[in-house]
């Protein structure tokens, strides 16, 4: 991590901020900031330049560029959720993981992209543009590409980079921050973690507080955390967990920072692969890289056992209608009054709140409420909401008796396979599309369950290939510790974009500039 240069005064937190600046700009082609905080993040880079010469860092995050995904409020600094509804809003506050990144010394480099009001899972869906997945501009990929025929005349050759934190992803993967935050409800870390070749930790439900996240379901989100190494995950984790008197769902007893052994023997491990994630449109070198995995644990002296997960062929189907349902709920609070968007529509006030929710939402976003609110109907609650939610218990169930007989974790793939390009994502509305990119994911949400990606490949195509490991609840140090084991067996290559785009002529997508003081 860039802690350790830091600390070695081979570099200086302005050295590094600079540089990280230069990165966006360089990369602005690939959407990944609604906001760059440059003003912000100078003067914080300056004030832990005194602190680093004074000897007296805050904390293993001082001076480390940051980004943070802009469905997280920040005191003084835009939040738009990527939404009509909410551009121009400026919170008051800061979410608590923000507060905490600042109590640590970290300097935020910006907001980042995502599907408006985080609904999706292709970071397509936003006002502000596509987030465009840095490895469609890699050398290895366009060679690829090259030698197929199969590049594009227009600027649409380019692959996604998954949902709903894409901004958040690209962010790390493209070297224009070594932390950025997500968030999660449903995979939407994990997912473009996955497809764009950089680690993605969902924590358990509970133990990273929500205060501050714009909610989509107040029972699944969960601040994720996207770096290039399962030790940096660990240490930001350190950093943002325990409890918090502003969100009563976080966990009572403290935290203790994790620190991941260097030497891991996984020997004495168990680990289960859940049968019924051989899905429909799983593709091959994703199955052959899960299965290779498999081997290797076993080669090292783990022992690997399918398991079933039986009530997982539902799973989708019940995280809809509990998604949506809690959507309705959610949104409701943007009637143009207080806060956002209002429309000058005067009619009456019925006419207003219709307007300003037609005008402030995009189709996504007014189908999932509509859904939500059928759901929650009188005639309808109990034929979907409770039964969805009794099928949410036994999808949890199913995780505690595999961890009760005896299985650690589990190892599944995280997607069905590599980035899917562009022109053919949008080929599919919001929801098939949702639904297929959710199957491996949305399960640790529902039974509240840490998970993690870590790469563990390279497509044939040139892109990033990644696989989950599913964890029991709060049992964050042995997931990351065997993360970690593992991602030390695949040594995989991270992206170093800014050495390929010489010869990459793109043009330059929106991005805005922000000051402020805190």
């Amino acid at each position: 991590m860039a802690a350790s240069a830091l600390r070695l005064g081979q570099v200086t937190p302005t050295e590094l901020c600079q540089k990280c600046l230069t990165f966006i700009k360089e990369t602005s082609f690939l959407n990944a900031y609604i906001t760059v905080t440059e003003d912000i993040a100078l003067k914080q880079a300056a004030e832990a330049d005194q602190r680093f010469i004074q000897g007296k860092p805050l904390g293993e995050l001082d001076g480390i560029p940051v980004a943070v995904k802009d469905n997280f409020s920040t005191k003084n600094i835009e939040t738009t959720c990527a939404s009509k509804m909410l551009q121009g809003y400026i919170p008051p506050y800061n979410a608590t993981v923000v507060e905490k990144l600042f109590g640590q010394g970290a300097v935020l480099m910006g907001k980042t992209n995502l599907d408006e009001f985080a609904m999706g899972s292709g970071s397509i869906d936003s006002i502000f543009g596509p987030v465009r997945n840095p490895w469609s501009f890699s050398k290895t990929y366009r060679e690829k590409k090259s030698r197929s025929h199969q590049v594009a005349k227009d600027d649409s050759d380019w692959v996604i980079a998954g949902g709903s934190s894409g901004g958040s992803a690209v962010a790390v993967s493209a070297g224009t921050c070594c932390v950025a935050i997500g968030s999660d409800t449903g995979g939407s870390t994990r997912n473009p973690a996955s497809l764009c070749g950089v680690v993605g930790l969902k924590p358990t439900y509970g133990l990273v507080s929500r205060h501050g996240l714009i909610p989509l379901v107040n029972s699944m989100d969960v601040p994720g955390i996207l770096t290039r190494c399962v030790d940096d995950a660990a240490i930001v984790l350190g950093a943002l967990a325990g409890h918090d008197p502003l969100d009563s769902t976080t966990i009572q007893d403290t935290f203790q920072p994790l620190k991941l052994p260097e030497n891991v023997d996984v020997s004495n491990l168990c680990i289960g692969v859940p049968k019924e994630y051989h899905a429909p449109g799983l593709s091959t070198e994703i199955l052959s890289v899960w299965s290779k995995t498999a081997d290797m644990f076993e080669k090292a002296g783990a022992k690997v056992t399918e398991v079933s997960l039986p009530h997982t062929p539902y799973s989708i189907v019940c995280y809809h209608v509990l998604c949506t349902a809690e959507v309705a709920s959610n949104m409701a609070r943007f009637d143009g009054l207080e806060y956002g968007h209002r429309s000058p529509t005067d009619d009456s006030t019925e006419s207003m709140y219709a307007a300003t929710r037609r005008e402030g939402f995009n189709e996504v976003v007014r189908g999932r409420i509509l859904s939500g609110n059928y759901f929650l109907l009188k005639q309808n609650y109990e034929k979907y909401f409770v039964k969805a939610q009794k099928v949410r218990r036994l999808i949890a169930n199913d995780f505690l008796q595999v961890f009760n007989s005896g299985v650690h974790m589990l190892l599944t793939p995280t997607t069905l396979g590599d980035a899917t390009s562009y022109l053919e994502f949008i080929q599919e509305d919001n929801r098939t599309r949702s639904a297929k990119e959710d199957v491996f994911t949305q399960c640790a949400n529902m039974a509240g369950l840490p998970a993690i990606t870590v790469p563990a490949g390279i497509s044939e195509r040139g892109l990033p290939l990644g696989l989950q490991f599913i964890g029991q609840a709060f049992c964050e140090q042995q997931l990351l510790t065997v993360a970690k084991w593992f991602e030390k067996q695949m040594d995989f290559s991270p992206l170093l974009l800014h050495k390929d785009l010489e010869n990459c002529s793109i043009a330059p997508q929106h991005s805005q500039t922000a000051s402020s003081s805190f």
